[in-house]
């Protein structure tokens, strides 16, 4: 089976917690802290495999969890760092942040590499909290949780050449006759259900990569039919086929399933019908065709030469292969997402620490990545520590806000899956 579109979710490490610890060496009077750092979290990297064609993979594992980093240890040992979790995809991987639309990573090249969620780092051990005010502290940090995010990952082919058309207008016999691939051929509409890939060589020795797409069919960038979900590996193509057939036994004009396929390529991307596009008038070996190709060439006022085949009996396509390799010479390459800018634009964004809203039932719920955050890494089994957690709520302008909000004393204030009452 084909896989070309899936969603996973994957959760980067969170860091190593940092340590408490204080020197206890013999002739070491007062020894001070010396607790360590926490580990880095493991970062999930997205690997290009060229031995990988589908998705089909991650049908079955969409969740990815890496390790977490060490804790830090005595005598101020850092925590071990987290390995990261390496996670293969085939070339032509699109991986974009479903939340927010964004484009994370395209992967088109074997061994390229994208980070697609960064672990937390280690939390500071008691040493780096020493100061001339307090020079023992009993107080180090969690590790910060690692990167989560949901992502859709999509397979965009990478051949040079597309073969696009009509249901059963001879794209995959064309194929077979042109590649030693074994597309599955049938009389029926719709026989091919997922792109087939081949490799031509030509007489004078040049290769191209060719992909047989699913029919498409009038609407078919609005989802109708089977082909509207391969429309995106038209994009990658640098040359397309447009094959027509020219015998007209299906019941349909020739000329207008050119124009209809055309307008369903231009109105998925405007950047398809600037393609250059090779037309091509399949089944000619049969009786029909020469009339309805005067005809077709009646109605075709661009003046776009058409190249005459038989992919039965293989008329034609010695010239096809030729004109073929001589426009991907001409073709210019195809611009990749990450080399489409000239220039990287930065925008200040100021994020507000906090916002506070009000539950049906009274409480005061605190959010914001900011605070969030600070109380995840927050080790709450420490006076210490929690003493100056409520230092950092004060300082980032919290209390005086639930005061104006009309927070009074034991008024519950709730953050993520804490609850504690507010004193005035």
């Amino acid at each position: 089976m084909f896989i070309d579109q899936v969603k996973v979710f994957v959760k980067a490490g969170d860091g190593g917690n940092g340590m408490v610890a204080f020197r206890r060496e013999k002739y070491v009077p007062d020894g001070g802290p010396a607790g360590g750092d926490g580990g880095k979290g493991s970062d999930i990297i997205f690997e290009v495999d060229e031995g990988l064609r589908t998705l089909m993979d991650f049908r079955y594992n969409q969740h990815f969890k890496a390790d977490r980093g060490e804790n830090g240890g005595p005598k101020n040992q850092h925590g071990k760092n987290a390995s990261p979790l390496i996670v293969r995809v085939p070339p032509g991987t699109i991986v974009i942040d479903e939340d927010t639309d964004e484009l994370i990573a395209d992967l088109t090249t074997h061994k390229q590499r994208a980070v697609v969620a960064k672990g937390g780092r280690g939390g500071r051990g008691n040493t780096r909290f020493a100061s001339p005010a307090n020079p023992a502290p009993y107080h180090a940090e969690n590790g910060e949780p690692g990167k989560e995010r949901q992502l859709v990952l999509e397979l965009k082919l990478l051949a040079d050449v597309g073969l696009v058309g009509f249901p059963s207008v001879g794209k995959s016999t064309l194929l077979s006759v042109m590649t030693s691939a074994k597309p599955k051929i049938a009389d029926y509409h719709f026989t091919t259900i997922s792109p087939n890939l081949g490799v031509v060589e030509t007489e004078d020795h040049r290769s191209f990569v060719i992909a047989d797409l699913p029919g498409l069919i009038e609407g078919a960038h609005e989802g109708v039919g089977l082909g509207h979900q391969f429309l995106r590996h038209v994009e990658r193509t640098r040359v397309i086929i447009h094959v027509v057939d020219m015998s007209g036994i299906e019941g349909r004009d020739p000329y207008e399933d050119y124009v209809t396929i055309n307008d369903e390529l231009k109105q998925y991307s405007e950047k398809l019908i600037e393609r250059p596009q090779i037309l091509v008038a399949n089944k000619m070996d049969l009786p029909s065709s020469q009339d309805n190709l005067k005809q077709f060439k009646d109605k075709l006022k661009e003046g776009v030469p058409i190249f005459e085949i038989s992919a039965l009996t293989k008329q034609g396509l010695r010239e096809l292969l030729f004109e073929i390799a001589s426009t991907l010479e001409k073709a210019d390459p195809m611009p990749l997402f990450e080399e489409q800018a000239d220039h990287v634009t930065y925008r200040f964004e100021e994020e507000k620490p906090f916002s506070i809203s009000r539950d049906r039932d009274g409480t005061f719920v605190i959010s914001g990545k900011r605070v969030e955050r600070l109380f995840q890494m927050t080790d709450f089994s420490r006076d210490e520590s929690v003493r100056r957690f409520s230092r950092q709520l004060r300082a980032m302008g919290i209390d005086a806000e639930l005061r104006t909000l009309g927070a009074e004393d034991g008024d519950i204030v709730r953050l993520l899956d804490f609850e504690f009452e507010f004193i005035d």
